[in-house]
């Protein structure tokens, strides 16, 4: 195998690949029994050296254990891997599971009596999530930057108490002015907001800092092919909060009067106490890399001395370029400019634009909607669970699909093929909301809808192809999420309802756009592999192992990488 070939397999994604090219390039979740070596690009001693001055330039925390001859049994793997599972990817869930409490909650307290208490209408709440989602933007880059510095493991727990100290002051609120306010100070905070008005709707809930630096931390532990399944793990307990939550409201508002204040204000103030819990509780359990387990308060640490080389040489195999920066390391300007100005990811931010417009309006009015056609507050509440039900089953099954068969933009694209008809039904059936059990019945087949959030985000972290344009790459993406959603406050409008004929027709238009999108993106990409494959093919052995060596290219502008579709 040639220098150029022991990289290029480590680091590359071509679209249609062997189950055998899949393996090598991926790294594989259920290893196949040969032994560990068949995904080692470092067997080629030009590339373990080249990788070894990277890591060793870059001050890498897992450095010392890099180990090119490290072999170990797919047993070990399996084993290491569920390990991992319970230790990382389960935390990781429960922070998820106390940031949605925290941040799903005003989509129940408009079911009560909030917006009445407050004197706000339907527009002042949309202001108030728009006013929200403008200070996320404003702090999301900022924030990832802090992360990259302190190193996530810092950053998330202090991230979550800080917001839930505000989430909590919410039981205090006494009008407009003090609405706009926490939402404000929520969205600089947070800088990873959960769309409080959508339990459901996670893109938004891919929170500016929060969610960013889960994916960078979870990327620390997981290989490319391994860390789609993960985040569906992560985006279900997204489904689960809601269902759990939806059940403590229904019991939190019958303290309605208590002390003297409403349900919505008790909803607040205990949902609040959670998450700062978890908060509390995660300054403990995040450790900042497989390397670094070990602390005065856990002596022993979580992995052997074995397990932790298993553990980093198999993440670097899958991807030599996640050793490239150091987990405290900050990204200088021109780090962040390169990784702005990288066109190459711009379609990824286009679909994060577009792509989660057409759920996001029916699910931020779910309960205002349920509401209206007659359900009590109690009711309302319960009614939200089906809905949540159906998400998580057909969140996993996506992703599953998706990371089975080696595919991101068209599986990705399911959701808008999922959510056109049940759009187009709402603004041509003439009996909606004036049918009540056809609306619920129409709008939880739209919110059931398979959620292709955590494809995308493996998707982009995949494309980045090196630690610090990963950062930034979440960020922007994240950002543009955020955008989009902004836009989709202005769909309901007040002069529009109750059946929000207008609002509708521009879901439909935004939802063919979504689906265009995605199968723009994949015929760009399928476009830059085949343009760099000739480029490639025509330099001898000497050129590309000259290239690699000698390079200033970094990141997706590789000649040697493969963008996956």
């Amino acid at each position: 195998m040639s220098a150029i070939e022991g990289k290029t397999t480590a680091v590359t994604t071509v679209g249609e690949t062997t189950p055998q090219e899949r393996k090598r390039s991926y790294g594989t979740l259920e290893p196949d029994g040969e032994n560990s070596d068949a995904n080692n690009p470092f067997l080629d001693q030009e590339v373990a050296e080249y990788w070894r001055t990277v890591y060793e330039k870059a001050q890498y925390e897992c450095r010392h254990v890099f180990d090119p001859s490290l072999t170990w049994t797919a047993e070990e793997e399996k084993a290491i891997v569920r390990k991992l599972d319970w230790r990382i990817c389960l935390w990781a869930c429960v922070m998820f599971f106390a940031l949605q409490v925290d941040r799903g909650n005003l989509v129940q307290a408009v079911s009560d009596t909030f917006l009445t208490d407050l004197g706000l209408t339907t527009n002042d709440y949309n202001y108030g999530n728009i006013a929200f989602r403008l200070s996320f933007l404003v702090a999301e880059l900022p924030s990832q930057l802090v992360s990259k510095k302190l190193g996530p493991d810092r950053w998330i727990p202090i991230q979550m108490v800080l917001w839930s100290v505000v989430a909590i002051a919410q039981c205090r609120l006494s009008g407009k002015t003090s609405f706009f306010v926490t939402r404000c100070l929520l969205g600089a905070l947070e800088v990873s907001p959960m769309n409080e008005t959508s339990i459901k709707l996670s893109h938004e809930l891919y929170r500016g800092g929060f969610i960013p630096d889960i994916v960078l931390w979870l990327s620390y532990f997981y290989t490319a092919r391994e860390l789609p399944v993960r985040l569906s793990f992560f985006w279900t307990s997204l489904s689960v909060t809601t269902i759990v939550t939806s059940l403590l409201a229904f019991a939190v508002f019958h303290l309605s009067g208590v002390h003297g204040m409403a349900g919505w204000q008790w909803l607040f103030l205990i949902e609040g106490v959670i998450t700062l819990s978890i908060g509390l509780a995660s300054f403990f359990m995040m450790p900042a890399s497989v390397v670094q387990t070990k602390t005065w308060f856990r002596p022993k640490g979580w992995f052997s001395d074995r397990e932790v080389a298993i553990v980093a040489n198999r993440v670097l195999r899958d991807d030599p370029s996640k050793g490239d920066m150091h987990n405290r390391q900050a990204i200088t300007p021109t780090r962040l400019w390169s990784a702005i100005k990288d066109y190459h990811m711009w379609p990824i931010y286009l679909i994060g634009v577009v792509a989660y417009i057409p759920q996001s309006p029916v699910n931020s009015y779910i309960t205002l909607t349920l509401r209206s056609v007659g359900f009590d507050k109690f009711q309302t509440n319960l009614l939200t669970i089906p809905a949540s039900v159906f998400h998580i089953i057909n969140l996993l099954i996506i992703t599953w699909v998706a990371s089975r068969l080696n595919s991101w933009s068209l599986v990705a694209m399911f959701q808008g093929l999922w959510t056109l008809p049940c759009v187009i039904a709402l603004r041509f059936w003439p009996d909606v909301i004036s049918n009540t059990w056809g609306t619920y019945a129409v709008v939880t087949v739209l919110l059931s809808y398979p959620y292709c959030h955590a494809i995308v985000v493996a998707w982009a972290s995949r494309n980045s192809n090196n630690v610090g344009n990963r950062s930034v790459s979440a960020a922007l993406y994240n950002m543009a999420v955020q955008a989009g959603d902004v836009a989709a406050y202005f769909i309901y409008r007040d002069d529009d309802k109750p059946k929000y004929r207008r609002g509708n027709t521009s879901l439909i238009a935004i939802n063919i756009l979504a689906i265009a999108l995605f199968l723009g993106a994949k015929a760009y990409y399928v476009y830059e592999n085949g343009r760099r494959e000739k480029i490639w093919n025509e330099m001898s052995d000497t050129e590309r192992n000259e290239y690699i060596k000698s390079t200033d290219v970094q990141g997706s502008k590789r000649l040697d990488f493969r963008f996956a579709h």
